[in-house]
């Protein structure tokens, strides 16, 4: 068991972590009936073109400043009981102007969620704004330059998700360039869906700090031995590879190869209960089924801390209360 290890989380999208019961919640708030996206009280979908769809209906029933703030308070408090010390969110402001509440108003209610949680729990978050591939390179830019001009202190992050198999990465990389060069941490989802050349072409045209999943690298040994040298870090979601067939199941998932190659990755559940996963059996997954030791996904946690995109004295508290907690614990294989 995992439960009592101190546990970090750098991928998750705010939408995809909506607990079901909330969702039920908020459709009955909102009179919209769940039939078409949930069964009892998980969520319903057989393949990726109905995860869209499922994921898109959860998301709508979150309208105001208030709903975000509950569904971040929510599931932070939900990390933060699994001794969860620090979180990262993947946001979308394209979607708060979307659904007419505004990229502001939606950003305010995730912060009040951040704060409130951290008032109640103690935990560590910070916000990363992602621009949404599929959408263009057009919004992608307008997602950086908003995420450049925001004043909030929580936005330390960009990032650009969505259909991988859209576009060029060069057709986005200067969305990037004006990320950088306001000094956001930069993350780039890659070698997901598309192969190992997909995580080269956003080492070579990005050059992020971090990329998310970046899990097919694994099928190029030039390029697992670049990212051993850059250091660049690979946000890995297991349950969210298995769970859309990027692998069949976890045996055959390379987290192992690339953790034992001197990559360096880290565990993280990216759209939880959609994919009958959360951080808790995500760890559980690294223990149980890949045979990873409690100092292995030690490691893994650690090293999400030491690439969050916090400021230094953040990360030093983080890093302290983390070694901290492996000093007093009792010896354990």
């Amino acid at each position: 068991m995992t439960n009592h290890l101190l546990k970090a989380e750098i991928h998750c999208h705010i939408e995809g972590a909506a607990p079901p019961h909330l969702a039920l919640l908020q459709a009955e708030k909102y009179g919209v009936d769940p039939q078409g996206f949930m069964h009892g009280d998980t969520y319903a979908w057989t393949d990726f073109a109905e995860f869209i769809r499922a994921y898109d209906k959860v998301a709508a029933l979150f309208r105001t400043e208030e709903d975000y703030a509950l569904l971040t308070e929510s599931y932070l408090t939900e990390l933060a009981a699994i001794n969860t010390i620090y979180s990262e969110i993947i946001v979308s402001p394209d979607h708060g102007d979307r659904i007419g509440l505004g990229a502001d108003a939606y950003l305010a209610g995730i912060t009040d969620g951040i704060l409130a949680a951290k008032q109640k729990t103690g935990i560590e978050a910070r916000i990363i704004v992602t621009g949404e591939r599929h959408f263009g390179p057009d919004r992608v830019i307008a997602a950086a330059d908003y995420a450049a001009r925001s004043k909030n202190p929580l936005v330390t992050g960009f990032n650009m998700a969505g259909e991988e198999r859209m576009g060029r990465v060069a057709d986005y990389a200067c969305a990037f360039d004006i990320a950088r060069d306001v000094g956001l941490g930069l993350t780039i989802h890659a070698g997901e869906v598309c192969g190992a050349f997909s995580v080269a072409d956003a080492l070579d045209l990005v050059k992020p700090s971090r990329i998310g999943h970046g899990v097919r690298a694994s099928e190029d040994e030039a390029l697992i031995a670049r990212l051993v040298e850059t250091g660049v870090v690979l946000e890995v979601c297991p349950g969210s590879n298995v769970a859309l067939s990027v692998y069949p199941d976890f045996e055959s998932h390379p987290l192992r190869k690339l953790f034992d190659a001197g990559v360096r990755v880290c565990i993280n559940s990216d759209d939880p209960p959609f994919f009958r996963t959360s951080l808790k059996r995500e760890y559980e997954i690294a223990s149980g089924m890949m045979g990873f030791s409690e100092a292995e996904i030690n490691k893994m946690t650690r090293t999400a801390l030491e690439c969050a995109f916090v400021d230094e004295e953040t990360r030093a508290k983080l890093l302290m209360r983390f070694d901290a907690a492996g000093d007093d614990a009792p010896n354990r294989p």
